[in-house]
């Protein structure tokens, strides 16, 4: 999709400053995780509580497994062993796309999203059955109807496995995790649009309140919780019975919180994204890096005075939910894009700010110049810039020279290069 852009190559042709070398580092977090996530996941299925609820399941019946939207470690694996271990009990399992409204809240849309994450039926071993048919499933406390995937609620039982992980636009005791896939994933687009009505403001409450509904009124044999640390590697697996999902996610929570990827300096002039994407973050960017959130709710701990963001995964499908976040991108950014996917997504949510389109520029280079240009209060010989490939491969970025000093005192940081200038192609991208 191509829109007309203005050229700013002849707008500030006497405004661009030499580009700054750069050098690579790397950040040190916490490196804890598990030996073995498949065998930790059986052994989770072993425990006395767990075991109680397996006894439910009779010779024949239909298991759903909720799928999300987002990459997970491991995924492949530990669904293929789901999948073989309720077959051994005698359950006939299939999984079921759990995203609301991703993929362009459509059936197709959701279905490329899984197989994209090798989520198919040849590499799980349990069919995949996609619809964006909901049944209303009964009242909150406070009257409004609940909502649950056809084929999850007309099963025998249903599970949910997700990982853990702090939300983009709210804080709460539940984020994004079991209880959210519940409410709004396998609510669908018509269920996630009716836990949006309220906004943001009200997302923390309503995720318990229509939480305890389904837990109430759906077959739920289990909740899955998957938590990662921050060089993406699983850390911890708790499978939990409905009824300690409540009590037991808001700590895995701050677990989740400890062990988060992060961008170890304050503060920089410029940030680049190299690429965002859907199955990277529900804003593209996760605000808990880029200190950029959709809403007010939420506390940044980093940030940059103009954000240029390059490039969409090719795992997110063409929704670039997310780029109205940054000040800045590229025409190959839009062009990759599905803008009526990520319309979609913010009409679901309620948060429009997300889906503006930033200025645009022609290549990377001039995306970068422009940042620099546009920042005030600045040394425009020496910015600091911090370059990220994307807002959950942290272990490794960028900076300029300016930061060099920053980094040496940082015990969180290791330099790796000495400094040497951005290398781009002729059409003035990044290699």
């Amino acid at each position: 999709m191509r829109i007309s852009k203005f050229n700013t190559s002849l707008a500030s042709e006497n405004q661009w400053f030499p580009l700054p070398n750069m050098v690579s580092v790397n950040q040190h977090f916490d490196d804890t995780c598990l030996s073995d996530p498949v065998g930790t996941l059986l052994d989770e299925l072993k425990k006395p509580d767990v075991l109680r609820q397996l006894y439910k399941i009779q010779e024949g019946d239909t298991i759903a497994i909720g799928c999300g939207s987002r990459g997970i470690s491991n995924s492949v694996p530990l669904l293929r062993s789901l999948v073989s271990f309720l077959k051994q009990k005698g359950a006939l399992p299939f999984l079921f796309p759990a995203m609301g409204s991703h993929g362009g809240s459509s059936e197709i849309g959701q279905r490329e999203i899984l197989e994209g994450y090798g989520i198919t039926e040849n590499n799980i071993g349990a069919p995949l059955q996609c619809s964006m048919e909901t049944v209303p499933i009964g009242l909150t406390e406070d009257g409004r109807q609940t909502y649950l995937d056809k084929h999850a609620y007309e099963a025998n039982h249903i599970i949910a496995i997700n990982r853990i992980k702090a939300h983009t636009a709210f804080q709460g005791p539940y984020e994004s995790g079991i209880l959210k896939m519940l409410v709004i994933g396998m609510g669908k687009a018509k269920g996630a649009q009716t836990v949006h009505e309220q906004g943001f403001d009200a997302m923390a409450d309503n995720i318990q309140i229509f939480g305890k509904t389904i837990l109430n009124k759906a077959p739920i044999l289990l909740g899955i919780g998957l938590l990662e640390n921050a060089y993406e590697h699983t850390s911890h697996i708790a499978v939990l019975p409905p009824t300690k999902i409540l009590e037991e996610e808001p700590k895995l929570l701050k677990i989740a919180k400890s062990q988060m990827g992060r961008i170890n300096f304050p503060a920089c002039d410029v940030l680049i994204v190299d690429r965002l994407g859907k199955d990277i973050s529900g804003e593209g960017m996760d605000p808990n890096v880029t200190g950029r959130f959709p809403t007010e709710l939420c506390k940044p701990t980093f940030s940059a005075q103009k954000l240029a963001v390059l490039d969409i995964t090719q795992n997110s499908h063409g929704n670039c939910y997310g780029v109205g976040l940054a000040d800045i991108t590229t025409q190959d950014m839009i062009d990759h894009s599905d803008l009526q996917s990520m319309y979609i997504n913010a009409i679901t949510n309620t948060v429009l700010h997300g889906v503006k389109i930033p200025l645009m520029c022609k290549s990377h280079m001039e995306a970068i110049q422009t940042a620099i240009a546009t920042c005030v209060g600045i040394d425009k010989k020496n910015p600091k810039i911090i370059r990220i490939a994307n807002t959950r491969d942290l272990s490794t970025l960028m900076i300029s020279e300016a930061m060099l000093h920053e980094a040496e005192t940082n015990v969180n940081i290791t330099i790796t290069t000495k400094p040497e200038p951005l290398q781009f192609t002729e059409r003035g991208n990044l290699f």
